[in-house]
């Protein structure tokens, strides 16, 4: 034991295994991983936001120990830890700059996390981390650049472009979701009027169809649902599309179409072979997203692009940004070996 009560690490076992690690807005989950990925335990809890940052890692620290409880191994075989966070990101320094909506800012994580379980530990943003492991081992496959776009409460972008993860110098970007659409449009959270989540992620495509539903031209939604916000997600708006509510249909395509036009802007910029759709909306309705993005991609591309780029569904569903934040861990490790040796020293 060290003089701090910790069990000090084994340093003749072999360190051969990833942690993948997913906070999200209302869960979170842990994943330990061989090194072909392949989930040996995991453990998921809720993510209780509105506890705070300390009550936040604790439950993090938690949900990591119970995870290797699960795979039956200890802290000393994790050659690292990768957390994918729902916000921006230093990448460099590992620090959570902020998470809309959980509260956290200016987290130093990766020190937290590197002094607790004694291995390095890369901190990125969730999306990032969900479109590189559809690119590793999903989807988009060893694409040569794919641009992911996540509609969800908010809408998350990121881009893999040769197998190395678009950033900024030391910050997380790729917010397409704050894209100006329609500068006289509702007011966004980061301030703006007409980003493009305020028209086109699950948040503002649920208001729409309360408003549908209270007006009486969703009958059943309004039945299963009642104008509820919190009760429209992603399943129940699926369900009124099956049950026949052509205005909740109307609604989404039309959504669906807006975050299209915005790939259509991407494609323009740096020319994707692979368009990748993901999160819980799409999930439950992929044949309208991949129709209406397509085409309205393709329509707002320049002629020379069009033809060049295919749209699809992410396919590992919870699983992306895991995989995704413990490959990228195991790239940055190997890509890095002396820095990260030497910053655990």
């Amino acid at each position: 034991m060290s003089e701090n009560g910790k069990r000090e690490p084994d340093k003749d076992v072999e360190r051969d295994l990833w942690l993948g690690f997913d906070l999200g807005g209302t869960k979170m989950m842990a994943c330990v991983c061989d090194a072909d990925f392949r989930i040996l335990g995991r453990k998921r809890k809720a993510t209780k936001g509105h506890e705070g940052s300390e009550a936040g890692v604790d439950r993090v620290k938690q949900v990591i120990e119970r995870a290797l409880d699960e795979a039956e191994v200890g802290a000393e075989r994790l050659a690292g830890i990768g957390i994918g966070i729902p916000g921006p990101v230093d990448t460099e320094a590992g620090v959570v700059l902020e998470t809309p909506n959980l509260g956290w800012k200016d987290l130093p994580l990766r020190e937290i996390l590197e002094e607790e379980f004694g291995c390095p530990t890369v901190v990125l943003n969730d999306v990032d981390a969900g479109v590189y492991g559809e690119y590793r081992m999903g989807a988009a496959r060893d694409a040569r650049c794919v641009i992911g776009l996540f509609p969800g409460t908010g809408i998350g972008g990121g881009c893999v472009y040769h197998g190395e993860i678009l950033t900024g110098d030391r910050i997380s970007c790729f917010e397409i979701g704050h894209m100006r659409v329609q500068p006289d449009g509702p007011l966004c959270g980061c301030g703006q009027h007409g980003c493009l989540e305020t028209v086109a992620s699950r948040l503002a495509i649920s208001s729409a169809a309360a408003r549908a539903a209270y007006q009486g031209n969703a009958p059943h939604l309004k039945e299963a649902t009642g104008t509820d916000l919190s009760e429209i997600r992603s399943g129940a708006l699926a369900e009124s599309i099956r049950e026949g509510d052509v205005i909740v249909e109307q609604i989404v395509r039309e959504a669906a179409e807006k975050l299209g036009t915005a790939a259509g802007w991407l494609v323009n910029l740096v020319g994707p072979d692979v368009i990748l759709l993901g999160g819980g909306l799409v999930e439950a309705l992929p044949g309208i997203y991949a129709d209406e993005v397509q085409r309205a991609a393709e329509a707002q591309a320049m002629p020379s692009f069009r033809g060049t780029f295919r749209v699809c569904v992410a396919n590992l569903g919870d699983f992306a940004a895991i995989k995704g934040a413990a490959a990228w861990c195991q790239k940055v490790v190997a890509e890095d070996v002396e820095p990260v040796v030497r910053r655990l020293a």
